[in-house]
């Protein structure tokens, strides 16, 4: 089995201990896709999201476009499932963008694929269950820290949550992400 393969079941294993048979029906379902370059969209706006993507290496940013900014939302990196959820979830148009931030090797499973895959196993419906509860839970937090934290708050648990995200994201998305610009992040950010 690819050891990329071998993450995805890891993902889920690590909510629900699946049998092997479980782990290797799942596994049947991802298949690479063609690699991203540097600035290619996985999604664009008013697409309609088919897939479950998950990074075997590279970067990408979630953003809204408003107005004529981009607010960032979100990344996701090497060993990471993204999709635009919503799109995903109501088979409606998106309602952002993801795009790449690195070039980008990803592997997907269709969401037709994915959804059989509860119906034959109920552990890996519920892996998944608790990995959405898990995600739910730090958008509420996210969002608490947006409404109610200072810029300094917000940097501090950003770097004690995901401090790597320094390393591999551009600070000017870093800042947008914060709600901060980048002068207000290079203020605070210690050299």
């Amino acid at each position: 089995m690819n050891q990329w393969k071998e993450k995805i079941i890891g993902i889920f294993n690590a909510t629900v201990s699946l049998t092997p048979g479980e782990q290797e029906s799942l596994a049947e379902g991802w298949h690479t896709k063609p690699s991203l370059k540097r600035n290619d969209f996985l999604i664009r706006k008013d697409e309609t999201e088919t897939n479950l993507f998950y990074i075997i290496s590279g970067s990408l940013r979630i953003y809204y476009p408003v107005n004529d900014d981009e607010i960032c939302v979100g990344f996701a990196y090497d060993h990471n499932l993204i999709c635009s959820y919503p799109s995903f979830i109501r088979q409606q148009p998106s309602a952002y963008y993801i795009q790449a931030l690195s070039a980008c090797e990803i592997a997907a499973i269709a969401r037709k694929d994915f959804y059989a895959l509860f119906d034959r196993f109920p552990k890996i419906e519920r892996a998944w269950r608790m990995l959405q509860e898990e995600a739910l839970v730090g958008k509420i937090e996210r969002e608490t820290e947006l409404l109610t934290f200072t810029p300094e708050e917000r940097y501090n648990r950003l770097m004690s949550r995901s401090p790597h995200i320094f390393r591999i994201i551009p600070r000017k998305y870093i800042a947008s992400y914060l709600r901060m610009t980048p002068e207000t992040l290079s203020r605070i950010r210690p050299s």
